[in-house]
């Protein structure tokens, strides 16, 4: 099966499910959906910078590293386009939709992503979403796709203190094959940013 993905995938050495420090649970259940031994969809629930992207990523990638097939698709840049988009994608494996949460308010998008809720579940094929709340609180106006969300296994993700960033920064940089001392670490969390993301661009440049 040809593997299709609404846009350029590029697999990032950073986003493995072996380099998130976080929710232990919730990192397991997406192993086991991108292994194909969990039998439900998931739910991930979480402030910007919780690793619910990373997570996501991870999950197609190893998915696509098996030979079999998976989707990402940024919801916060796709939801417009969702209805057309979406058609087809239940024949995936493993499909992850990030940002539910941009849909809410959008009757096309919610009403398209329910059905394509109901398709997925005809072929088998697991879902795994992320959003900034739960189910219930993404002000969703269609009442079934909220049921229909609030039936995968939830988790809430929390964002990673100061010493748990620093931890996922020096993993980073040794993949780079850089060493940082602490007081390197100290001028990149205090003159650079305290985001990973914008974190790991500055290792790269490097």
């Amino acid at each position: 099966m040809t593997v299709q993905l609404p846009l350029s995938f590029k697999s990032s050495a950073d986003q493995r499910f072996v380099d998130y420090l976080g929710n232990a649970q919730a990192r397991a259940s997406l192993e086991q959906a991108a292994d194909g031994s969990l039998e439900q969809n998931i739910f991930l629930a979480g402030a910007q910078g919780s690793g619910k992207t990373h997570l996501l990523r991870a999950a197609v990638s190893h998915v696509l590293a098996l030979g079999r097939s998976a989707a990402y698709v940024p919801l916060a840049r796709m939801a417009p386009m969702l209805p057309d988009m979406l058609e087809g994608f239940e024949q995936h494996d493993l499909i992850c939709l990030d940002d539910v949460q941009a849909i809410a308010g959008l009757a096309e998008a919610e009403e398209a992503l329910f059905h394509f809720f109901n398709r997925a579940k005809e072929t088998g094929a697991r879902l795994v979403f992320s959003a900034k709340g739960m189910p219930a609180a993404l002000s969703i106006q269609l009442p079934d796709l909220v049921s229909r969300l609030e039936q995968s296994v939830r988790f809430s993700l929390d964002v990673l203190d100061e010493h748990g960033k620093r931890q996922v920064l020096l993993r980073r940089a040794k993949q780079r094959g850089l060493e940082l001392d602490d007081a390197a670490m100290d001028y990149l969390f205090t003159r650079v940013s305290r985001d990973l993301h914008a974190l790991s661009q500055v290792l790269d440049r490097l």
